[in-house]
C-alpha cells in the first residue's frame, strides 16, 4: 500500500510555530526536527502509512522543540530561530501542497500573545488528558455571523421554502448541559423555581449600529425551557413570568438568563419559549446532522464547520470544491432519507462509557458537566450534541435544497493586510470571488476583494463606494481602507447579486 501526506494544518506564533498532523488513533510515530526541515511518518488504525517531509520557511531551534501526540493527530511546537519574524508561509518553497493548510482557529494577532503561547506549550500535554479529541473552542465571537472561514473550504448551502439557512460561528459539537429543553424539545411552557438573581450587563447593538449596554440580571433557574446558545446553534427567546428574556448562555452545568427585571429567589416562575424560532432551531439542526452524515458517507467529505441563522445555513466541507454532480447526489440522498420518515432519538451515556467511542463528535470543553448526550438519525449517523433536534425527519417538513457557494467572506476584528492575504493566497482566488475584512465591526478597517480579474475589476470601486473607502490593486486583487465596515451586508448583496447574473449568463 503505497504511502500517503497526513492532512497537516499549521499556524504562526511570535517564538513558535505550530504543526498538526491529523492522523487518528495513530502508531509508530516518528518525528525528526531539525534545523530546516521536519519528518513525519506514522500509521493509522487500518495500517495506512503516512509520511510528510517539509522544507521549513526559515531556521529553527530543533533542540528546543517538542511534539506531543493525541487520539486524533500529532502536534509539533517548532521553536524559531529568529523569534518575533512572521512567517509568510511554513514551506521553503513558494508552494502549497494540498495536504497543508493554515489553522485559522488558532492563528491571531501577536500583540501580547507571547505568554499564551508559552503556556500553550508548556500545559500541552495536560490538555490533551482532559480533551479526548482535539479542538479547543475557537476564540472567534469577533467574526462576522454572516462570515466564518475555517480554511475556508467547500461549503454547502441549505435552503427550503419553511426554513433557509445563514451563519453563525461553529462551535462545540458537544454533549454537554441536560436541561428541560434537551429532554423534551417540543415543550412549549415549562414550571421551575428560580434559584439565583445577580445583577448584570448586556452588549448589544443599537438601532444605530452602535454598540449598547444594557443593565439587567442573570436569572438561574433549577431547569430550564430555554435553549443557551452551543454546537453552533443559538440560544431560545421567551419569557419568565411574561418577562422577556433577552439572551440565554451557558455557564457550566447552568444556564444565565438576561432580563431586565429581577426575580425573587425561591419564586415559582412559568418559562415560555418562542416556538416559531425553536422548531426553526431544531429543523435546520437536524437537516445539519443528515447532510454532514450523508456527505461523508457517499464522499468521505468532512464537515469543518457549520452555521445557522434565519435565511441559510452554510456547512463548510473539508474539501477545496464540492461538484454539481456531488452536491445532486447528497441531495437526493438526504431527501431520500427525509420522505423515509426516519426517527431521530436522543440517549446520554456516562462519560467512561465505551459507547462514546463509537459516535461522531469535536470533543468536550473543560467545563463539560453531566452525561454526555447522543443525538442519532436511525441508520444514518450517532454524534455527540447538545443542540435541540426533530424526533422525526418527517418534520424537516419540506424537501432540502442544497447549492455551493461561489464566494467567500471572513471578518476579523483583529488582523491586517498581511492577514488577508494569507487567507486569499490559501483559498486561491482564480475562480473563487473572496470578500475579507478586518477591523471595527461598525467604523474604519481595511478590506480585500480577490477574484477573478474581470469580477474584481467591475466590483472593486463599487465595493469601496459602498464601504466609503478608497483602495487600489492589480492582477485580481484590490484592497484599500474604508470608513464604514458596517456596511458589509450591502457589499455581500452586491457580490451575491454578480454572481447570480453571471450564473444566468452562463
Amino acid at each position: 500500500m503505497a504511502r500517503q501526506h497526513a492532512r497537516t494544518l499549521w499556524y504562526d506564533r511570535p517564538k513558535y510555530v505550530f504543526m498538526e498532523f491529523c492522523v487518528e488513533d495513530s502508531t509508530d510515530v516518528h518525528v525528526l526536527i531539525e534545523d530546516h526541515r521536519i519528518v513525519f511518518s506514522c500509521k493509522n488504525a487500518d495500517g495506512v502509512e503516512f509520511y510528510n517531509e517539509i522544507e521549513f520557511y526559515a531556521k529553527v531551534n530543533c533542540k528546543d522543540s517538542q511534539d506531543k501526540r493525541s487520539g486524533r493527530s500529532i502536534t509539533c511546537f517548532v521553536r524559531k530561530w529568529k523569534e518575533k519574524v512572521a512567517w509568510p508561509r511554513l514551506t521553503k518553497e513558494d508552494i502549497k501542497p494540498v495536504w497543508l493548510s493554515v489553522d485559522f482557529d488558532n492563528w491571531r494577532d501577536w500583540e501580547g500573545d507571547e505568554e499564551v503561547e508559552l503556556a500553550q506549550v508548556d500545559h500541552y500535554a495536560e490538555l490533551l488528558e482532559k480533551v479526548r479529541t482535539k479542538r479547543p473552542p475557537p476564540a472567534m465571537d469577533d467574526l462576522d455571523r454572516r462570515a466564518r472561514n475555517e480554511d475556508c473550504p467547500a461549503s454547502l448551502s441549505v435552503r427550503r421554502q419553511a426554513f433557509l439557512c445563514a451563519r453563525l460561528p461553529a462551535y462545540w459539537e458537544t454533549a454537554a448541559m441536560a436541561f428541560q429543553c434537551q429532554r423534551d424539545s417540543y415543550a412549549r411552557e415549562f414550571t421551575t423555581t428560580v434559584v439565583s438573581c445577580s445583577p448584570a450587563e448586556l452588549q448589544t447593538e443599537g438601532s444605530n449600529g452602535k454598540k449598547e449596554v444594557l443593565s439587567g440580571f442573570h436569572v438561574v433557574l433549577e431547569d430550564t425551557l430555554l435553549f443557551p446558545e452551543g454546537g453552533g446553534q443559538p440560544d431560545d427567546r421567551g419569557t419568565i413570568n411574561d418577562i422577556s428574556v433577552l439572551r440565554v448562555t451557558r455557564r457550566g452545568a447552568q444556564a444565565d438568563h438576561f432580563t431586565q427585571t429581577p426575580l425573587t429567589p425561591g419564586t415559582e416562575v412559568q418559562v415560555r419559549v418562542d416556538w416559531e424560532r425553536r422548531f426553526d432551531h431544531m429543523q435546520q439542526h437536524s437537516g445539519q446532522h443528515l447532510i454532514t452524515a450523508v456527505a461523508d458517507h457517499l464522499f468521505g467529505l468532512k464537515t469543518t464547520s457549520w452555521e445557522l441563522g434565519r435565511l441559510r445555513s452554510v456547512i463548510e466541507l473539508d474539501s477545496p470544491s464540492v461538484t454539481a454532480e456531488q452536491v445532486a447526489a447528497i441531495e437526493q440522498s438526504v431527501n431520500e432519507k427525509i420522505r423515509d420518515r426516519l426517527p431521530v432519538y436522543v440517549r446520554e451515556l456516562s462519560l467512561d462509557d465505551p459507547g462514546v467511542e463509537q459516535v461522531r463528535g469535536r470533543g468536550l470543553p473543560d467545563d463539560h458537566a453531566g452525561p454526555i448526550r447522543v443525538v442519532t438519525i436511525k441508520s444514518v449517523d450517532s454524534n455527540m450534541c447538545c443542540g435541540t433536534h426533530v424526533s422525526n425527519l418527517s418534520d424537516l417538513q419540506l424537501p432540502l435544497q442544497l447549492g455551493s457557494d461561489v464566494f467567500a467572506l471572513c471578518f476579523r476584528k483583529e488582523g491586517d493586510s498581511e492577514f488577508m492575504n494569507i487567507i486569499a493566497n490559501e483559498i486561491g482566488s482564480e475562480e473563487t470571488l473572496l470578500f475579507l475584512t478586518v477591523g471595527e465591526e461598525k467604523g474604519a478597517g481595511l478590506f480585500l476583494l480577490a477574484g477573478p480579474a474581470e469580477a474584481v475589476e467591475t466590483l472593486a470601486p463599487r465595493v469601496a463606494e459602498v464601504l466609503e473607502g478608497k483602495g487600489a490593486g492589480k492582477k485580481g486583487r484590490f484592497q484599500g481602507k474604508a470608513t464604514k465596515m458596517s456596511r458589509r451586508a450591502e457589499v455581500q448583496a452586491l457580490l451575491q447579486d454578480y454572481v447570480s447574473t453571471q450564473s444566468a449568463e452562463e
